[in-house]
This record gives structure tokens, sequence and C-alpha cells, in this order.
């Protein structure tokens, strides 16, 4: 056992939940795609949101590869210059955070 299967198991145990029920590759790969496409700090969040969703009932696997897919198209960072759309919670052409 890897030191990322122990720690899974020990966040379970904790949170009560069962080790078995979880798909830690589609995570993995969910976090990488967004961490890659996006922005690093973005990986952890998303994989909050994702489980946001999954707990009111979305599909795990629809979910994130709506997710993937939106990470793969996010136009690098670079591209949206500092143009005040930030002030109104966008920035360029993305979408407004979740409220």
């Amino acid at each position: 056992m890897n030191t990322l299967d122990e720690w899974t198991d020990a966040a379970c145990r904790e949170l009560g939940l069962d080790p078995a029920s979880l798909d830690v590759k589609l995570v993995l790969d969910l976090a990488r795609d967004v961490a890659h496409g996006v922005a690093r700090p973005a990986a952890p969040l998303t994989a909050y949101l994702l489980g946001v969703a999954v707990g009111q009932g979305r599909p795990l696997a629809g979910s994130a590869a709506r997710i993937s897919q939106l990470a793969a198209q996010w136009p690098p960072a670079d591209h949206a210059a500092g143009d005040g759309a930030a002030r109104d919670g966008a920035v360029g052409d993305r979408p407004a955070p979740c409220e």
C-alpha cells in the first residue's frame, strides 16, 4: 500500500466513507486536467466542487467529464489581460464564479 492509498483509507475512516466507493483515478485525472489547463490552485477547488455536485446528486463521471472538457477549452492565463472584467467576477470571456 502506498502513501496515497494509506491517506485515502485514513481520510475515509475519519469521514465515515467507504473507500471502495471512490474513483480515485477519476478525481486525480480531473485535478491534473484542471491544474494543467487552468491553474494549479484550481485543482483542489475543483475537486471540492465535484464533491459538492456529487453530494447534491449529480453523476460523478458525467460531472468530471464536463469539468475536464471545460478545463481543456480554457484559454491560457496570459490570454485574459487585465481589462477590468475581473471586477465583474469574470475574466475575459470566462464565466463568473459560482455564488
